[in-house]
């Protein structure tokens, strides 16, 4: 066996065996994390059996964490202050159900689940995250901007995200548009004379939050892609994407000013362009999306937007609002969405 050919067996000899370490190790990092969720819950548990077995249970409660969290601290180390505590038990009270508890999350995941009250949130946020393999960060982030509550309103008022209950769901181009779309990630927020390209090229530089912003199943196609009308003209869609779960195309536009019919129209050609020559036979119908600063809802009612399947358009923010200011902006687009649903009838 030649020099070189000795060495390429011995790479490939490592390469396969580091394979193997690591695989060992992911596998025991799981094993661990899924024995230290467990093992949260059921201290969870003890300590809600040993409050309420308490006969002054509020005084008992109080000095019961402090010393306990004390005496665990000698031994185990600092994970079990009393607020961790106080974790645990939370943890035990919002999951009941022991074997409901998934060994796919980590305990700061679930420490982050706590934080929503409303269990069909917490239930989609818990499919979300299986689903897209969300991290903690990511997790906290989406929680922080109301992903939730602006994909329900997306919705005629049914429950959000059904394959959390079912994997065949056929899915409706409605389901993946959002109202609003919050772009804090991208930091525009201090420049207020941003240009339309500027804000394309911003996306560009923060495609995968941008995707994450967009929901599931999205793949990136290209940017200014052009479609061609005739030998001199034309037309380039600032960004388009392709979403598997669909199975179709999505075309996005950005507006840096209130949405206008012209850019109605504009969005409709391309979509009509993108069902004639784009797309394949086994594809869902290409759906588009406006992003605007603002909408006036007379031109949406008035144009073919009210009611269309296929094209859509959603304000978008360039900074991430108070809880208080996005759940106000949600609950106006909801209630011009039931009114045009009622005025439709």
């Amino acid at each position: 066996m030649t020099e070189k050919k000795s060495t390429e067996s011995l790479d490939n000899l490592y390469n396969e065996i580091s394979s193997i370490i690591n695989e060992a190790k992911n596998a025991v990092y799981r094993t661990a994390n899924a024995e230290m969720v467990k093992a949260y819950w059921n201290i969870g548990k003890r300590i809600i059996e040993e409050e309420q077995n308490g006969q002054d249970r509020a005084t008992y409660g109080k000095t019961l964490l402090k010393s306990l969290s004390r005496r665990l601290t000698e031994n185990f180390g600092k994970g079990f202050t009393t607020t961790n505590l106080k974790y645990m038990r939370q943890f035990y009270n919002v999951f009941p159900i022991g074997h409901a508890v998934s060994d796919q999350l980590s305990w700061t995941h679930y420490r982050l689940l706590l934080k929503v009250d409303n269990q069909k949130a917490r239930d989609f946020y818990i499919a979300e995250t299986l689903a897209c393999n969300w991290s903690t960060r990511t997790l906290d982030k989406q929680i922080g901007n109301l992903y939730y509550q602006r994909m329900l309103m997306s919705k005629d008022q049914t429950v959000v995200k059904e394959e959390a209950k079912s994997k065949e769901i056929n899915f409706l181009a409605k389901d993946i548009i959002k109202d609003p779309y919050v772009l804090d990630f991208l930091e525009l927020n201090d420049n207020l004379s941003f240009r339309e390209n500027d804000l394309e090229q911003a996306i560009i530089n923060k495609l995968q939050d941008f995707i994450l912003e967009l929901g599931r199943g999205f793949a990136f196609v290209g940017r200014q892609y052009r479609l061609t009308a005739g030998p001199h003209d034309h037309f380039y869609a600032d960004l388009v994407f392709y979403n598997y779960i669909l199975k179709c195309f999505l075309i996005v536009d950005f507006k840096i000013k209130p949405l206008t019919h012209q850019d109605i129209g504009q969005m409709d050609m391309y979509v009509r362009y993108f069902e004639d020559k784009i797309r394949q036979e086994d594809d869902n119908p290409t759906i588009g999306l406006i992003l605007c600063t603002a909408k006036n809802n007379t031109i949406v009612k008035y144009s073919l937007l009210d009611d269309n399947k296929q094209i859509f358009a959603s304000k978008y923010l360039t900074n991430l609002p108070s809880e208080k200011e996005l759940i106000e902006e949600i609950e106006r687009e909801r209630r011009h969405l039931e009114l045009r649903k009622s005025e439709s009838e």
